[in-house]
């Protein structure tokens, strides 16, 4: 839509008011767009949930990751289990973790970091009780609870545990000793959450199906109908009144709100987009001579703060493509948890081309205590590429890699064939489709961190 600037005796003309008018519910749509994607992300992994028969409360889903799930940028590295509660319904939530090699967080409705549990919690992989406390919960928290209050009624429960030795099946069945109740009844009460291994079933738990349309908004309605305001989110609530979307008040936007909200779902989708794989800020490469990125910008903050203000391109560069955040997620330092490497682009600077072949070579040995992984994502759904293979990661635990006969380097391929006598080190890329990459290390180590070790760049084989 565009502006005029046509003024008369110092006040807009009718034309230039109208104009002005479709300008500003735009820029506010979009910017609220940005801000809430978080919100209505987490409400996609929440329906992702319920899409597999599983309500709210009821039930935690246990899977092997791969490529028949839509998620974005999950791995297959560990197997995962998520929940959702209701803590509206529950009451305050015990979280029972087990001694062991998991890694277990809490986000509320926004994707909000509540708290880590497990190897990155409070009791060190060694085994202790959380307690997530409701909005408004005045009570004090029981003994013998690490408590946490969230921030809203619904919350996300996330937990991972490592494959010691590659054993998949092992870590699968270790995510069952997890326990979730409500403090009310005790762990053998009949609202104790059962699991659900749904490994191999296809689902989708992304907002993809609403991040365009109209249908964005009538979710984001939704939520800000059943969860209590957040302070903190006042000026963006007040933006969303402005385009007639309030708590207390029915979802009716006229034929032109529709336009510009519409409009403002993909634009904003868009700008997200450019700040994911576009990025021109300076803290943003890891390595300097090479196509690697950081994914998290905002080392030891869950919730993309800096000292002095919101880092929201960072949060909006993580949201688009991935979900759930902790502090953990994001450290920089030695043997903590993970860290990621993010790539779209060969040597020369191209996007990564589903049409083409590339060579990926990674020196040895990788700094990692625990193992390393990569793992190829559709551009377009930000989750794993899907084809005949169904597989999209190679990993160093899952088999042994041949090493090149010249510099002892591991060279891995992407693309629609595979190379003679190295099938195992390829991955199937789609003609047609851009795609990028993440470089996960578990445990890293001094070198992941110092540039004395360093992946090599996509290279095209002709």
């Amino acid at each position: 839509m565009g502006t005029t600037t046509e003024f008369h005796h110092g006040y807009p003309t009718e034309q230039a008011a109208g104009a002005l008018r479709d300008a500003r519910d735009l820029q506010q749509a979009t910017a609220a767009y940005r801000f809430f994607y978080p919100t209505v992300s987490a409400e996609g992994i929440m329906n992702g949930n319920r899409s597999m028969g599983v309500p709210d409360s009821e039930a935690i889903l246990l899977m092997q990751a791969s490529p028949r799930q839509v998620i974005f940028t999950a791995n297959s590295d560990t197997p995962y289990a998520c929940g959702v509660a209701d803590l509206h319904d529950t009451g305050p939530l015990v979280i029972d973790m087990p001694e062991g090699p998991f890694i277990g967080l809490a986000d509320d409705h926004h994707q909000r970091w509540i708290v880590d549990m497990g190897l990155p919690g409070p009791d060190a992989g060694k085994g202790g009780r959380y307690l997530l406390l409701p909005p408004g919960y005045k009570e004090k928290a029981p003994a013998g609870y690490h408590a946490a209050h969230a921030f809203t009624l619904k919350v996300l429960l996330a937990f991972r545990a490592m494959p010691i030795g590659g054993d998949f099946d092992a870590a699968l069945r270790a995510l069952r000793r997890i326990q979730v109740y409500p403090l009310s009844q005790g762990p053998e009460g009949p609202r104790t959450m059962k699991f659900m291994d749904v490994t191999g079933r296809p689902s989708d738990a992304t907002c993809l199906r609403w991040e365009d349309n109209l249908q964005y908004w009538q979710k984001l309605h939704e939520i800000l109908i059943f969860e209590p305001p957040v302070k903190e989110f006042r000026p963006m609530y007040g933006a969303l009144a402005s385009l007639g979307i309030e708590k207390e008040k029915p979802f009716q936007p006229d034929d032109r709100m529709k336009q510009i909200l519409e409009d403002a779902a993909r634009q904003g989708r868009d700008q997200m987009l450019e700040e994911a794989f576009c990025s021109t800020r300076s803290d943003i490469e890891v390595f300097g001579d090479r196509r690697w990125e950081w994914v998290g910008l905002v080392p030891q903050n869950g919730n993309f703060e800096s000292p002095s203000y919101l880092d929201t391109a960072a949060r909006d560069r993580w949201f688009i493509q991935a979900i759930v955040s902790s502090p953990a997620m994001f450290r920089r330092q030695v043997g903590s948890g993970s860290t990621y490497f993010l790539s779209a682009w060969d040597r020369d600077g191209a996007f990564l081309d589903g049409d083409k072949t590339y060579r990926l070579r990674v020196p040895q040995p990788v700094p990692a205590s625990l193992f390393w992984s990569v793992t190829a994502y559709d551009a377009e759904t930000r989750s794993q590429v899907q084809t005949d293979l169904d597989k999209a990661a190679l990993r160093s635990l899952a088999g042994e890699f041949r090493p090149d006969p010249e510099d002892g380097s591991v060279q891995l391929f992407f693309g629609p064939t595979a190379p003679e006598g190295l099938e195992g080190q390829w991955i199937k890329t789609v003609p047609g489709k851009g795609w990028f990459a993440y470089f996960r290390i578990y445990g890293p180590t001094g070198k992941a961190f110092d540039g004395s070790w360093k992946p090599g760049d996509f290279e095209e084989v002709k």
